[in-house]
């Protein structure tokens, strides 16, 4: 885990969660400029970033994820805090929510990974559809890279991550990848691990977490991207759940990466 320090004593503690096949890292260039109000602590999910490998279905559960990330904070003996979870993380975000009610003050997710299906019907054919695209994806994914720079020219030309702040691709280039002995880099997130997280049917997932939605006691803000590539259902539903309204964000999933002074103003607005 990342814990960047508070540069006043007057601070809240907040916590950041990070997308699937990303790392905490990622976050640096948008605290540094949040530090003089918040200590911030971002985890690396298991199989991201410095966290272990882990390849098993039946250990990449949003839930045992979202223990692990209590587990941290407790040992930072943080008690108090507030989360801000993109995509899986606001996944993880709503678990950790659920589970430990008196310890979450905010919730802000943006794209949270949490879905429900309006018929029986639509959720068998979700559970019978062939393998997630995004899964096939990360599959093919390049794990062996010549340095950084060449990483950063890759992802910075091509969609999804063009769209991202550059410092932020920066910042997941740097702790999303790890020196190898032959001088080459490597991916930390292994991409089967990834691929496993789209793709699996079986692990506690999308559909399982949408159902602790109605557990939260914090207050809760959902974000989305007016561009986003995913159903904007979800969202509508998840905010119908908690009976509140989905706040649009121009941009695409990763909007909160895309500029850094509206990510800014967003946790100003939405956390406090």
């Amino acid at each position: 885990y990342l814990d960047w320090q508070a540069s006043s004593e007057a601070c809240n503690n907040l916590l950041v969660l990070h997308p699937n096949g990303f790392c905490a890292g990622m976050f640096d260039p948008i605290v540094s400029l949040l530090r003089e109000n918040y200590r911030v602590v971002g985890v690396d999910l298991r199989g991201h970033g410095a966290s272990e490998e882990v390849l098993d279905e039946a250990d990449l559960g949003n839930d045992l994820m979202a223990s692990d990330v209590l587990k941290v904070m407790d040992s930072l003996r943080l008690d108090i805090f507030s989360i801000l979870g993109v995509s899986l993380g606001g996944a993880i975000a709503i678990e950790i929510a659920a589970m430990a009610p008196e310890k979450v003050q905010v919730l802000m997710l943006c794209e949270a990974i949490a879905m429900n299906f309006d018929s029986r019907k639509e959720r068998a054919e979700f559970l019978e559809e062939k393998e997630h695209p995004l899964a096939v994806g990360a599959r093919r994914r390049r794990s062996i890279w010549s340095d950084r720079e060449e990483i950063e020219e890759s992802y910075g030309s091509r969609k999804p991550l063009e769209a991202l702040e550059p410092s932020v691709l920066k910042a997941y280039v740097k702790w999303g990848f790890v020196d190898r002995d032959d001088g080459q880099v490597e991916l930390a997130c292994n991409p089967e691990t990834e691929a496993t997280i789209f793709g699996s049917r079986e692990r506690y997932g999308p559909l399982s977490t949408f159902e602790r939605l109605s557990d939260i006691k914090a207050e809760t803000h959902i974000l989305a991207g007016t561009e986003t590539d995913l159903g904007k259902v979800w969202f509508e539903q998840q905010a119908e759940e908690i009976k509140t309204q989905v706040n649009w964000i121009e941009g695409g999933h990763f909007f909160f990466f895309e500029d850094l002074e509206r990510s800014l103003s967003l946790i100003r607005e939405y956390i406090g």
